[in-house]
């Protein structure tokens, strides 16, 4: 709809709770959402205050929990953790220093209300400090890169971390000055201290329809680090999260539990895929995968085209925020609304991930050795695909 909610209702939990009977939606809950511990995933409490802020401030609050089985020789392992999605605040033909200004403005009413919520690790969208310009090709909004060690969107989230002893992922354009100022796509991960622990750069970049995003940055060099924080081991893999599993699974093969996926994907092009990606690579890795999508419709002051042979046009799409967390076990939250600003807070036991490595034993059954040597024979220029043929044919 022109609003941007999916036929009226902020997501689609809600148009389903609409339309069918509680004692069928459990039914329909149970396949699309998986269960954890025996149950659907549910909300937790939180402080009346938050949810009344939220309303002030006009961005949807959310909240998950999810368990594991109490264990004899480990305490469980709960972190709280926040997703943030949001739209731009001003129009993109405002100037550029006002529109940075007015989004951290935004998103630091959010972030505020993550750290009294108790959040622990907080991760923001895809280059959540500007539009999504990359559409466009046009260079000038390679102005909004900055340094992954010192740029005005770093510095604001450090503040943040210190303010309330959080981890903050901060994915940016960044600017690269100690290698001629190279820009990148990047998150930065940002201790509860607010020291810089590290950064990965975007690993896989998409060539299709208006995702021109090769036109300022190409793939990142910073291989699949996990960073060992205060409250576990988190990886970033910023979108495209349905893009080449491989990149998922060496997060997890280098020891993550909680992989984060900033992400800014349009309906058009993916609303099918969003729901299941991230269910889906948690459940192959045995991790907590966390995806946030950004919200809203960017319009911009002159036309592109996409190459396919439509009409010019001024906008990317509606990107439907939606962000969600899923589970080792399968099981996942409901979603942020598809057309607000929001937070979603969740609890999230790390004991739950070598639980279901346990159970399935993925681990144990990979055969990395085999794979490892046909990875090996299918980068050389001389590789031919295993086929056999029928001999009738």
């Amino acid at each position: 709809m022109a609003d941007g909610s999916l036929g009226g209702f902020a997501t689609l939990e809600e148009l389903m709770e609409e339309y069918i009977p509680p004692e069928k939606l459990q039914h329909a809950r149970r396949v699309l959402y998986g269960l954890n511990m025996g149950e659907s995933v549910s909300a937790m409490m939180l402080d009346g205050a938050l949810a009344e802020r939220a309303k002030a401030m006009d961005f949807d609050l959310r909240s998950a929990v999810f368990r594991a089985a109490p264990e004899q020789m480990r305490p469980p392992r709960v972190v709280r953790i926040g997703l943030i999605q949001n739209k731009i605040v001003l129009p993109t033909d405002a100037p550029f220093t006002d529109q940075a200004m007015a989004i951290r403005e935004r998103v630091g009413q959010m972030l505020d209300t993550a750290g009294q919520a108790g959040v622990k690790v907080v991760c923001l969208q895809e280059a959540w400090h500007m539009p999504f310009a990359f559409c466009t090709r046009e260079k000038q909004w390679c102005e909004f890169a900055e340094s992954a060690e010192n740029g005005e969107s770093v510095l604001f989230c450090q503040a943040a971390s210190r303010r309330w002893g959080m981890v903050v992922i901060c994915p940016i354009l960044e600017r690269d000055a100690a290698h001629n100022e190279t820009v990148w796509n990047t998150a930065v991960v940002i201790g509860h201290n607010g020291n810089i622990i590290g950064k990965h750069r975007k690993n896989h970049i998409p060539r299709v329809g208006d995702f021109n995003e090769s036109t300022y940055y190409m793939e990142g060099n910073t291989g699949h680090p996990v960073f060992e924080t205060a409250f576990g081991r988190i990886a970033v893999n910023i979108c495209y999260g349905r893009h080449h599993p491989m990149n998922w699974q060496a997060f997890g093969m280098n020891g993550a539990e909680l992989v984060f996926n900033p992400a800014a994907t349009v309906g058009e092009l993916s609303e099918p895929l969003w729901p299941v990606e991230a269910r889906n690579a948690a459940i192959a890795n045995s991790y907590f995968v966390a995806a946030i999508n950004r919200v809203g419709t960017e319009v911009f002051p002159r036309e592109f085209t996409s190459g396919d042979g439509k009409p010019a046009h001024k906008d990317f799409g509606h990107f439907y925020g939606s962000s969600y967390v899923a589970a080792p076990d399968g099981s996942r939250s409901a979603s942020l609304a598809r057309h607000k600003d929001g937070l979603l807070v969740a609890d999230i036991d790390l004991n739950l991930c070598r639980q279901t490595k346990d159970k399935w034993g993925f681990q144990m059954t990979a055969r990395y050795d085999m794979y490892a040597e046909f990875f090996n024979r299918f980068v050389q220029p001389d590789f031919k695909p295993q086929i056999i043929r029928d001999p009738s044919l």
